[in-house]
C-alpha cells in the first residue's frame, strides 16, 4: 500500500561532530525540500557535509556522536527528532529508506542475504517466514538478479560488487517507501556497473513515483538523474536550484569549477582542470565566503562577513555568492 506522501523537508539544520572532546559544527543551515516524483542531487567534494546531512533524516548520525544543534527535519510535517522510538523505526526503511555508499560494509558477512532482506520485510510488513522469503525473491527478480531463490542462501561475500548494490536497492524498496536516500550509490562500481544501477534507480524512482535524494560528487550523474540540485561546501548550500538553470547558468564558482571538472568536457591532450587547495575541515572554516580561499574571484568583501545563501536569487535559483549579484 503506498502512503500519501507530501514533502521531506531539511529545514535550517546544522549538526556538530565530536574533535577532541569538544563538539564542532560541521553542517551550517541547511534547508533542502524533497518531493515524491523529484530527485534532488546533493553536490560537493569529500568532506563537505553531504553524507551527514543525508544520515541524519534517518537520524543515523546519533550513534555516531553527530549532534544537531539547530533546525528541523520535517516527514508530512512531522519533526523525526520528535518521533518516538517505536515510530522512528517504523519511518526507516519504511516510509524513507537509504541505500549505503559501500555495500560490503552495510550487509552483515555472517547472516545470508535471505535473512538479513527478510528481516526487513518481516520487520515492516508483518509477514510470515515463508511470505517474506516469497517477497524477498521477487525483490532480488525485480532489481535485475536472477536465480534470486539461490541467492537468498548466499553471503554477500559470494556477489559481486554490483550485486551486493542491487541487494541494498531491493532492501530499500522492500517495504514500499515514499522516499529512499542514495549516499554514493556507484563509488566502488566499475563504469559498466555504475551505468546499470543508475538505470535501475532511476527506473524504480519514476515507477514509484518516489522522491530519490542522490549524494553524489559526480554532476555527470546528476545531469542524467536529477530534476533539482543542491551545491554543498564546507557544510553550507552555496547553490541550488532546477538542474537545467544550473547547467545552463551555473552562478557560484564552486559550482563552476566544479563542472569544469569533468572529464567529459575535456579535451585530449589537455590536463583535466582541477581545484586548487582543499575543503576546510570543520572547525577551520575561514571568514566570510567559506570557498574564498580556493576562488579566483574572491576580494575583501567576499571575506568580510558569511554570505547569505540567498545573496543572489534568481526564481528558484540561487547562489550564496556577491559577484553573481553585482553582474546581475
Amino acid at each position: 500500500m503506498r502512503h500519501t506522501a507530501a514533502m521531506l523537508e531539511i529545514r535550517d539544520l546544522s549538526l556538530a561532530v565530536s574533535i577532541q572532546g569538544r563538539p564542532v559544527e560541521a553542517v551550517s543551515s541547511v534547508s533542502l525540500q524533497l518531493r515524491p516524483g523529484r530527485v534532488l542531487g546533493l553536490v560537493g567534494e569529500s568532506g563537505c557535509g553531504k553524507s551527514l546531512t543525508a544520515q541524519a533524516v534517518l537520524r543515523l548520525g546519533e550513534y555516531q556522536g553527530v549532534a544537531r544543534t539547530q533546525g528541523d527535519i520535517l516527514l508530512d510535517g512531522e519533526s523525526i527528532f520528535a518521533m518516538s522510538d517505536e515510530t522512528l523505526r517504523r519511518m526507516r526503511g519504511g516510509r524513507v529508506a537509504m541505500v549505503f555508499q559501500e555495500p560490503m560494509t552495510a550487509l552483515n558477512p555472517v547472516f545470508t542475504i535471505g535473512s538479513q532482506l527478510g528481516e526487513v520485510i518481516r520487520l515492516h510488513l508483518g509477514l510470515s517466514r515463508r511470505a517474506a522469503m516469497e517477497r524477498a525473491a521477487g525483490l532480488l527478480s525485480g532489481v535485475g538478479l536472477q536465480d534470486a531463490g539461490s541467492l537468498l542462501g548466499q553471503y554477500p561475500d559470494a556477489l559481486s560488487g554490483g550485486m551486493r548494490q542491487r541487494v541494498l536497492i531491493a532492501m530499500a524498496m522492500a517495504a514500499d517507501p515514499d522516499y529512499i536516500i542514495a549516499d554514493e550509490p556507484t563509488t566502488a562500481l566499475d563504469v559498466s556497473v555504475q551505468k546499470r544501477i543508475i538505470a535501475l534507480l532511476r527506473g524504480l524512482q519514476r515507477d514509484r513515483n518516489l522522491g530519490l535524494m542522490l549524494v553524489t560528487h559526480d554532476f555527470g550523474l546528476v545531469a542524467e538523474m536529477c530534476d533539482d540540485v543542491a551545491v554543498m561546501y564546507a557544510g553550507q548550500i552555496v547553490e541550488a536550484g532546477p538542474v537545467g538553470e544550473i547547467f545552463d547558468r551555473p552562478a557560484h564558482p564552486y559550482t563552476q569549477a566544479l563542472m569544469a571538472c569533468r572529464p567529459e568536457i575535456s579535451r585530449p591532450g589537455e590536463a583535466l582542470p582541477v581545484i586548487p587547495g582543499q575543503v576546510p575541515a570543520p572547525g577551520q572554516w575561514p571568514q566570510g565566503c567559506r570557498f574564498a580561499p580556493r576562488c579566483g574571484r574572491a576580494g575583501p568583501d567576499c571575506r568580510a562577513a558569511a554570505i547569505a545563501e540567498y545573496a543572489w536569487r534568481d526564481g528558484a535559483h540561487l547562489a550564496r555568492c556577491l559577484h553573481v549579484a553585482e553582474e546581475a
